[in-house]
């Protein structure tokens, strides 16, 4: 069975609403270059890391975070004893480092998947989750996995991408899946984690069906 939340489900959905406002990122990001997308995301992720900094060395921060979004947060991310990021924080840092390293396709798939992948998991892991799996649950890792590709499956039909496309991308999303799974016995925030895994062996994938079958899909959405 999944462990038990540091936060009420009713706290985990308003969490997971806020989270799915991220999904502008990759959807504002398609007609956009490279560069101006850079240009709008790191100085938001400037503010947000420096406000996240901020708070650990300002108690009147501190108490003003947890008063009006405390409830929302996880108990690792509200302890005074340790310095550490919040969820938000390390979503807008994936998403520039996405956008950075990954072809745009990629960046957009991976990222894609974190936000709804990561979501649908999260809520339906906690409601219905039965069977353990690493630190979640199967059901939770399930939904993960057949959300990913369904998101696979969308991008992938309206950029007109070759099979290989799907492949990666499926295999990326139970990669992920994993890592949603597994990052707290990994020490990972799953935020971060989780697109970058996905993105790393999309193109990895990618790199592969290029030099035996002649097939890339980098290039789609440029």
């Amino acid at each position: 069975m999944q462990k038990k939340a540091d936060i009420p489900y009713k706290q985990e959905l308003l969490r997971k609403s806020i989270h799915l406002t991220s999904l502008l990122i990759p959807v504002l990001y398609i007609p956009m270059s490279k560069s101006l997308a850079l240009k709008i995301l790191i100085p938001i992720t400037l503010v947000a890391l420096l406000g996240d900094v901020i708070r650990h060395f300002l108690s009147p921060v501190q108490t003003i975070v947890k008063k009006y979004f405390g409830a929302m947060m996880r108990q690792h991310e509200l302890d005074e004893n340790r310095f550490i990021l919040n969820g938000a924080t390390y979503v807008l840092l994936a998403a520039c480092v996405s956008v950075i390293i990954f072809p745009k396709i990629i960046a957009i798939t991976a990222f894609s998947i974190l936000i709804i992948s990561d979501l649908s998991a999260a809520l339906i892991g906690r409601k219905f989750g039965k069977r353990p799996f690493f630190d979640k649950s199967l059901e939770g890792t399930a939904t993960f996995v057949i959300t990913a590709i369904s998101i696979v499956l969308v991008i992938g039909i309206n950029a007109g991408a070759p099979w290989t496309f799907f492949l990666a991308g499926a295999m990326g999303g139970v990669a992920g899946g994993i890592i949603e799974a597994a990052a707290i016995k990994l020490r990972l925030d799953d935020n971060f984690a989780i697109p970058l895994t996905v993105g790393s062996l999309m193109w990895a994938m990618d790199f592969l069906f290029k030099n035996v079958h002649h097939i890339s899909f980098v290039n789609l959405l440029q």
